[in-house]
């Protein structure tokens, strides 16, 4: 079903890469990519021979219905794996966990060091507990790629997806063997998780935000929540002044007739 699905997509909207020798012929690897879309899941699988697991909320998975069960059936189909997010720390856990378990089978694992999509279409700060945890515990390569244009492909909030021809570019593997075994030193954690942003930010070429994307989203959230009570507050002051406008009229036409 993966081939399927990933020559639909290359035929569809033939996407270009540049780097792909980078990847290796077999052997445990990580694709740490930025984010910009819900289709790079789909898009990096699509133009690579091997299989690469990416996480995916079990939501996607258990859905009811026949829809639930076609969706389920096409995460399982491009490589995605089930994690519950939704046990905090615990969910970073099974994440880490999910992925050394992909890795130590010989197998690409995907992940988003943002983790979760830029609410900007620029690059925010990486976060250390999953990449350098499972980098370091592994001594897996990580391999830094680049989304281009796959926001313009499939908006946030829009169905039907746009005929953009979207781009990959992959760099060249960051070891980090020499750093194995201190994935509980947070300065190591961060560290290395600073060099895989800097190498996606040069393939990438997006502006670079040292905040989470996180942050972003609530900080966006916050800003138009705070735009739509001003602007409630003026049609408010607006109407109560029309209101006493009129009322003015009426109030003087009275006195005119007395």
């Amino acid at each position: 079903m993966k081939f399927s699905i990933g020559g639909s997509l290359k035929l569809a909207f033939r996407p270009w890469v540049e780097g792909i020798e980078n990847i290796p012929a077999e052997g445990p690897a990580i694709l740490a990519s930025n984010h910009l879309s819900f289709s790079d899941s789909f898009f990096l699988p699509a133009v690579l021979d091997r299989k690469v697991t990416f996480i995916a909320k079990a939501e996607y998975f258990t859905s009811p219905g026949v829809k639930g069960k076609l969706t389920a059936a096409f995460f399982k189909g491009v490589g995605q794996l089930p994690v519950d997010r939704s046990g905090g720390r615990g969910a970073g856990e099974a994440a880490i966990k999910s992925g050394i378990e992909v890795l130590e089978r010989g197998e690409l694992f995907g992940i988003y060091p943002e983790g979760t999509r830029s609410p900007d279409g620029r690059l925010y700060r990486g976060k250390p507990g999953g990449l350098a945890r499972v980098a370091l515990a592994t001594g897996a390569p990580v391999i830094p790629v680049a989304m281009i244009d796959t926001e313009k492909v499939q908006p946030p909030g829009k169905i039907v997806p746009k005929m953009i021809r979207p781009g990959i570019r992959i760099g060249k593997p960051l070891d980090f063997t020499r750093y194995q075994g201190m994935e509980g030193d947070r300065f190591i954690l961060r560290s290395v998780t600073d060099e895989v942003m800097y190498e996606i930010m040069k393939l990438s070429g997006q502006e670079y935000v040292d905040i989470y994307a996180t942050a972003a989203k609530r900080q966006i959230a916050e800003a138009k929540a705070e735009a739509a009570k001003k602007k409630a507050e003026a049609e408010k002051a607006e109407k109560a002044a029309q209101s006493g406008h009129a009322a003015g009229n009426k109030s003087g036409k009275g006195k005119s007739k007395g």
